[in-house]
């Protein structure tokens, strides 16, 4: 569970009932909760503390992943994904092929709700340190975000920590205009594996290779 302070932790109303009616804990028993920024402690249900403040170093370097818009409930399933694998920052964009269009409002709207599903994610997976959800981009903006940038392509080659900031097109792939910002932008293209995979997998895909390779589980080919 997150709180604002784990000095003086206050559980909310919402997390009160879910661990008193949904996980039905009984007074007495320990929680862990984090303020989000790798600050942690164990307390009784009650918010009584039961232990030191600990403090867990925030994973390096930060991986992120960021996805094109796509329809229906795909975009949250994909937050709540990345969260759980372990992914530090999750950037949804407008791609030229993107289906879902949405005015400032509706965009604003959405990313609050990743915002509380990545939370609960977290909570769930037990991370001390929180996602950041940013707000829906133009791909533009995100094509050009820095030297640590990749485009998710069958045509690239294996994911490495050199790029933690992988980029997933929408359904119908990447546009023509969009492979040549890239290019100009020096963005490097990274495969994701021998398939072609729907766009929220590719996400996921993603997200699992890079803290994969962090936490290394697995080896970069380049190595």
């Amino acid at each position: 569970m997150f709180v604002g302070d784990v000095a003086s932790p206050t559980l909310s109303p919402e997390d009160r009932h879910h661990l008193e009616r949904v996980l039905r804990l009984r007074p007495g028993e320990e929680i862990t909760v984090s303020d989000g920024a790798g600050r942690w402690r164990r307390c009784l249900v009650s918010g009584e503390p039961q232990g030191e403040v600990q403090t867990a170093a925030r994973p390096s370097p930060p991986v992120t992943v960021g996805f094109a818009l796509t329809k229906g409930e795909r975009p949250e399933w994909a937050v709540q994904k990345l969260t759980e694998v372990g992914v530090d920052r999750i950037v949804p964009f407008v791609a030229a092929r993107s289906v879902v269009r949405w005015d400032a409002g509706r965009a604003a709207a959405n990313a609050e709700r990743w915002r509380r599903i990545a939370r609960e994610a977290a909570s769930q997976s037990r991370r001390v340190w929180l996602p950041e959800v940013a707000d829906v981009q133009p791909f533009g903006d995100v094509v050009t975000a820095g030297p640590g940038v990749a485009l998710a392509d069958p045509s690239g080659g294996p994911p490495s920590l050199a790029h933690p900031f992988v980029l997933v097109g929408p359904e119908g792939g990447w546009a023509d205009e969009e492979r040549a910002a890239a290019g100009s932008a020096g963005v490097a293209v990274v495969a994701l594996g021998p398939h072609v995979l729907r766009a929220g997998t590719a996400a996921v895909a993603a997200g699992v290779l890079l803290c994969g390779l962090r936490a290394e589980l697995v080896k970069s080919l380049e190595d």
